[in-house]
């Protein structure tokens, strides 16, 4: 439950003087999707979120931190073969998703036995991991759960094609920036934060 974007919200639509079925009929959802927003049993999506801050004339990145300030952590991954990238990477998440269980990974397998008991809502991959690929990681990490969100990081802008035959939903080019993040998190094809809603 996310009481935090359901009041967010629930005041914003009220400062409009909007009713549930007005915003709703805005957003094209029904009005039991809007009351279900706004009692934190759902949240909307990436996509949905911004069309709600269009809808209510809200700035998107409020909506999307109070989406992403949920009653449960949500666990980040991110793997890299290199201890610097991993250093410098994870102050950048942390300043992005600050409520986050952000863990780093010099060895895919642990982070597969990591998967195997966490629900990985979100993970960075290096695509050249020493012998290994972060193609075939992505590939693992779907299969122990679909609904990871999966983004490639990489020194290499030429993988970027490849990496859309994976099942990630995002592509950055290294050095991690706190921007490349925040953009990031807008294009997620499942929310981090819990069960979509459209």
């Amino acid at each position: 439950m996310n009481t935090l974007f359901a009041e967010t919200l629930k005041t914003l639509r009220q400062e409009k003087g909007l009713s549930q079925h007005e915003l709703a009929e805005r957003l094209i959802v029904t009005r039991s999707t809007v009351t279900r927003w706004e009692s934190g049993l759902r949240l909307p999506d990436a996509t949905m979120i911004t069309r709600i801050s269009k809808a209510l004339g809200a700035d998107v990145n409020k909506l999307l931190t109070a989406a992403t300030q949920s009653d449960e952590a949500p666990n980040i991954i991110i793997v890299d073969d290199s201890k610097v990238i991993l250093s410098d990477s994870l102050p950048v998440l942390e300043a992005v998703v600050p409520n986050a269980t952000i863990t780093g990974f010099i060895w895919p397998q642990e982070a597969i036995e990591y998967a195997k008991t966490n629900r990985v809502a979100l993970a960075i991959l290096d695509i050249e991991l020493g012998t290994a690929s972060g193609f075939d990681l992505c590939q693992t990490l779907l299969e122990i759960n679909p609904h990871t969100n999966v983004v490639f990081l990489t020194a290499y802008p030429d993988y970027s094609l490849d990496a859309w035959n994976t099942g990630a939903c995002g592509f950055m080019v290294k050095p991690l920036t706190t921007q490349s993040v925040r953009n990031q998190l807008t294009k997620l094809r499942y929310p981090f934060w819990g069960g979509a809603d459209t």
